[in-house]
């Protein structure tokens, strides 16, 4: 059914919210959980504004507010959307996410609880809806703002900023008001894997909502490499098309996203702090802001020692903490207590939650420290899993994680070379392949011939083989940003980032020339004279074998290449470690989708 503009035009004075009943749709965006691929949630999206005429949905609201009709429009607009919510199998488990026009907020309390009467009749928390506040528009400059504000929350609603970085007086919003999420707006996102700035700006602007205690949320997302970059800079939640168009068919809609899961092998490197976390992590007992007061009472006077507890919503979402020196200016007051039990002039428990920050369990303990840091005042860090709380850290238990990473790096240092180990490598490959502003090099190191040298002179001599090295390779590395590790044996880790090519090359053919010439001196004078050893190979076979020597295969990571499997990067080390050895210059440099070169050995000598 298609409706012309001038029958439109013609029926809006009187019928406008008729015609809205007979065509008007509302869509789900599924909101999915970063880590898990889990449907966080659904934004309700207005559909068939255009067999109404008008072309777009901010049109057909125009339209209906110019007739005086808004609230009405938005009041069924709504109604169908906690209809449609509430006949999905897991809404007891998601967030509805409602926008709140600017225009409705003089009438917003109304509205507000026109909602919270169907939802009621829904049997749909207060906490299973959010509002989104759009930055394109002034919200708090109309006067009901602040009044709707408080509320809201205090009814349990939860409350977004939409469009984030797109319009204006987000700050205001940030520092006067408390909100529960941020959406990134698309204009950031959009491309974010391939502009530095924008990364800079984003991983900001996640680490000052988590220390607000705000979750973030990526709006927008068309592109694998938007995906990873976000999540890898710390957003909590995903929104846009390259995880699902909006769909106004329940039936449709998916609970989970597996694709999204973060996958063990490919953990963000920060991630490796988590068993760390989880040792200090203390559960402490939490309440839930729709309990009473008397609650709060028996949770501290069982627990003296206690100062704060977490406050969460019906979700198991935390809200923020509930402290008892606020309480006490009610508790040492004449009828002080009874004025917060007294049933005509009872204070709900939402009223006295403060802000904490909120941040997820696959952080790493710098992000714990940042925040600890950048925020006085913290009784705690409110860490989650999968949205929900989880547990707190406290600042001594902040002291304590450090100590523990510390002797944890220390353990996992190579006793022989002092170089970071596997886990540290590991960790810092996982971080350069999402680092795509640079250019990365990761640049592998084994020597040749290694075991049948061990065979012959023992592993003492090996040892000191391997240790000078690692000296070696420390001095061809004195400048720029670059890591040195030892992934064990004889092989070695090096990466570097924004470093030129020419100059990667040179170093590492430099070091290849200083180790084969320094390694002839572990030879005895007849060996050294032969040019090599008699040994058995892997097959039990007597045969020759050359001095040593260290190959090298290097991967190139150009700008703006995002590295999303791990699992490919070290197949095609092996395939360039493979080809390595078998050159004449034992260096060979390659990309994941390009032919690979061996540097002739003319070049070997002129660089050295």
């Amino acid at each position: 059914m298609s409706i012309a503009p001038e029958l439109l035009r013609l029926f809006a004075d009187r019928e406008l919210v008729t015609l809205a009943k007979l065509v008007a749709a509302s869509a789900f965006q599924p909101i999915a959980e970063m880590g898990t691929g889990a449907v966080f949630g659904y934004e309700s999206l207005l559909r068939g504004h255009d067999r109404l005429g008008c072309a777009s949905p901010l049109a057909f609201l125009d339209h209906a507010e110019r007739h005086g009709q808004l609230f009405e429009v938005e009041g069924l607009l709504a109604g169908r959307a906690l209809a449609k919510f509430a006949s999905l199998p897991t809404y007891r488990d998601a967030t509805l996410f409602l926008n709140l026009d600017v225009r409705l907020i003089p009438r917003g309390v109304a509205f507000a609880d026109m909602l919270r009467a169907e939802m009621d009749s829904l049997g749909i928390p207060a906490s299973s809806v959010c509002f989104e506040l759009s930055e394109r528009f002034d919200n708090a400059g109309v006067p009901e703002f602040a009044t709707l504000v408080s509320h809201v929350r205090q009814a349990g609603f939860k409350l977004a900023i939409d469009d984030y970085g797109a319009g204006h007086g987000e700050m205001n919003l940030l520092c006067d008001y408390q909100v529960d999420y941020i959406k990134i707006d698309r204009h950031m996102v959009a491309g974010i894997d391939l502009n530095p700035r924008k990364r800079h700006l984003f991983k900001n602007t996640v680490n000052m909502a988590h220390a607000l205690g705000i979750r973030v949320i990526a709006e927008g997302v068309e592109t694998e490499g938007e995906l990873v970059t976000t999540r890898d800079l710390g957003a909590d939640l995903v929104q846009g098309w390259h995880i699902s168009r909006p769909e106004t068919e329940v039936g449709r809609l998916k609970t989970s996203f597996p694709r999204l899961a973060r996958p063990r092998s490919g953990a963000r490197g920060a991630s490796s702090d988590t068993v760390l976390i989880r040792r200090q992590m203390e559960r402490l007992p939490s309440i839930r802001e729709d309990e009473g007061i008397d609650r709060v009472f028996a949770l501290f006077r069982n627990n003296p020692a206690q100062t704060f507890f977490p406050v969460l919503n019906a979700n198991g979402e935390p809200r923020g903490i509930i402290r008892e020196r606020t309480l006490k200016a009610y508790i040492y007051q004449p009828f002080g207590r009874d004025l917060l039990t007294n049933p005509h002039y009872r204070r709900s428990i939402s009223q006295f939650v403060e802000s904490a920050p909120v941040i997820g369990l696959d952080a790493d303990a710098d992000q714990l420290a940042s925040i600890f840091t950048n925020m006085e005042g913290n009784d705690c860090i409110i860490l989650t899993e999968n949205m929900r709380y989880a547990g707190v850290v406290s600042p001594a238990a902040m002291v304590r994680l450090f100590n523990d990473k510390q002797l944890k790096s220390a353990r996992e240092q190579n006793p022989l070379t002092g170089l970071p180990g596997n886990i540290a490598i590991h960790d810092q490959l996982f971080a350069r392949s999402r680092d795509t502003g640079r250019l990365r090099y990761f640049c592998y190191g084994d020597f040749d011939h290694f075991k049948p040298f061990n065979d012959v002179y023992g592993f003492a001599r090996g040892d000191k083989a391997i240790t000078l090295f690692a000296a070696q390779m420390r001095r061809a590395f004195l400048e720029g940003e670059v890591f040195l590790g030892h992934i064990g044996g004889d092989d070695f880790f090096i990466g570097t980032v924004d470093m030129p090519r020419d100059k990667v090359e040179r170093a590492l053919t430099r070091l290849a020339a200083e180790f084969a010439a320094d390694a002839r001196t572990l030879y005895s004078p007849e060996d050294l004279a032969r040019g090599g050893i008699e040994a058995e190979d892997r097959t039990g076979s007597q045969r020759f074998f050359p001095l040593l020597r260290c190959s090298f295969a290097v991967l190139e990571v150009p700008e703006g290449q995002v590295l999303s499997d791990l699992g490919q990067v070290s197949r095609r080390i092996a395939e360039l470690k493979r080809l390595a050895k078998r050159s004449d210059t034992g260096l060979v440099l390659g990309r994941l989708d390009t032919p690979d070169t061996a540097l002739p050995p003319v070049e070997l000598l002129a660089a050295g």
